[in-house]
């Protein structure tokens, strides 16, 4: 939700991918990052094709559960900044492809005529905001000394994603250094190369309902974070938000249930109902092994009992979501 264009490039580059490498080989040629026609017969066309789509489905697959892991990005920024970071980080790596590559043969002597295709460069040049401006949460702790974070598993797919081609460091390295260039205040790539607004309106008019998504229904909505972490936090609030009061409903229905009886109530409140029973000392065993109540702050029954709800179900509700007065109020207040 809220991220039409990484869904776009997530869905649609990965299935040409697929269809290049199971259908469609013979139209592979095309789709090649062929540095040597590019310089020598100026086919500027394969800068577009061998820079967009991915060859090898290793590479596809890698670089596919990175775009989903930075989708945050374009959730904080908004479709137009975060498709103007892709598009001045795409071309800053393409002129450093070639510098790199003629560095490279200047250097150590090795003739490098095509590179590992797809939105690569791109792809690597997300690192240098996720790193800057992601906070490093610790999930896990392994042998007492290495540290594993929410930004580990997306380290560990990048190292993978560099390791899957002989000269796919060309690539991460252009993307790096682009990166960093457009992040920088001081060369002022950001406001040279960037989307247009009225591009942005056309693309919002046309692509965006097709990659859209809509929000769930099904769901008590809750804030969006701007991060993995916050998000997965929110939602596990709301679960346990929600597990509370589905107690209090189980413990109301129990109540109704048995009203007319005396068990429900000793059960319920068994301190006020054994403080007055002269025959408390003899009841049956399993009673005595019934654990006491949860204590409960007379102050929020009493906040409870002023908004107009009984002290009953201000106890009741309190003792069921430990003492939670917010949990107490939504479910008195839904039920």
């Amino acid at each position: 939700d809220k991220a039409p264009l990484s869904k776009s490039l997530l869905l649609v580059p990965s299935a040409i991918s697929i269809l290049l490498t199971l259908l469609f080989q013979h139209y592979q040629k095309f789709f090649a990052y062929n540095l040597q026609a590019i310089k020598e017969e100026f086919q500027i066309w394969r800068l577009v094709c061998g820079r967009t789509i991915c060859l090898d489905l290793k590479d596809t697959f890698c670089s596919s559960l990175l775009i989903y892991n930075f989708r945050i990005f374009e959730r904080r920024y908004g479709s137009r900044k975060f498709s103007s970071f892709l598009l001045g980080a795409w071309m800053l790596s393409a002129l450093f492809d070639l510098l790199l590559v003629e560095i490279t043969q200047y250097i150590f002597g090795i003739t490098i005529n095509s590179l590992p295709s797809g939105f690569l460069g791109p792809v690597f040049a997300l690192f240098v905001p996720f790193y800057s401006s992601i906070p490093r949460v610790q999930v896990a702790q392994v042998l007492g000394h290495f540290s594993i974070t929410n930004k580990t598993l997306v380290y560990i797919l990048g190292l993978q994603l560099l390791t899957s081609g002989s000269y796919i460091w060309i690539l991460a390295l252009s993307g790096l250094v682009s990166g960093i260039c457009y992040n920088s205040s001081i060369l002022k790539v950001h406001q040279i190369l960037c989307v247009p607004s009225w591009v942005a309106k056309i693309f919002s008019w046309t692509l965006e309902p097709v990659f859209s998504s809509a929000e769930p229904t099904n769901e008590v909505r809750v804030g969006m974070g701007a991060t993995v972490d916050i998000q997965r936090q929110q939602r596990m609030e709301l679960l346990d938000r929600q597990i509370m009061m589905s107690q209090v409903a189980q413990m109301r229905q129990q109540r109704q249930q048995q009203q007319d009886g005396m068990i429900n109530w000793n059960r319920l409140f068994p301190p006020l109902r054994h403080r007055h029973n002269a025959n408390y000392q003899d009841r049956r065993p399993s009673e005595q092994d019934t654990p006491p109540p949860t204590e409960v702050s007379e102050e929020q029954v009493a906040r409870l009992m002023e908004m107009g709800f009984s002290r009953g179900d201000a106890l009741e509700a309190l003792r069921a979501s430990n003492n939670d007065l917010n949990v107490a109020t939504n479910f008195l207040l839904q039920h």
